[in-house]
């Protein structure tokens, strides 16, 4: 995968994400500027806020994901998308996953 090809899989991602939390029925803010996308989450009982944070590592060519639960590393694979180098989870259940344990609720999200 070139560079480019690389940006633009990240680029399409977050903008799937972007859609992805305008859908949902509660109220989660995020912000995106130069391949990093910042989620602010509230606890539904704790009333605390946390984020998770999803960026590109164009030098790794991977897409990384940052939560309370740790750090992710996701490599590109062309029959399954993005996978954790680790678990080999994909990257919505991971974002899934970490959204519901920041949230305090379930959170599920569809990514195409």
């Amino acid at each position: 995968m070139t560079e480019s090809e690389f940006t633009q899989q990240v680029d399409e991602i977050i903008m799937q994400i972007e859609d992805a939390l305008d859908e949902l029925d509660r109220d989660i803010d995020y912000e995106s500027s130069a391949g990093i996308l910042t989620i602010f989450v509230e606890h539904k009982d704790q009333g605390n806020k946390s984020q998770v944070i999803v960026s590109r590592q164009i030098a790794a060519m991977q897409l990384w994901l940052a939560a309370k639960s740790g750090g992710f590393h996701f490599n590109f694979n062309e029959d399954k998308g993005w996978v954790d180098e680790r678990s080999g989870e994909t990257f919505q259940d991971a974002l899934n996953r970490c959204l519901t344990e920041q949230a305090g609720e379930p959170v599920d999200m569809e990514l195409d």
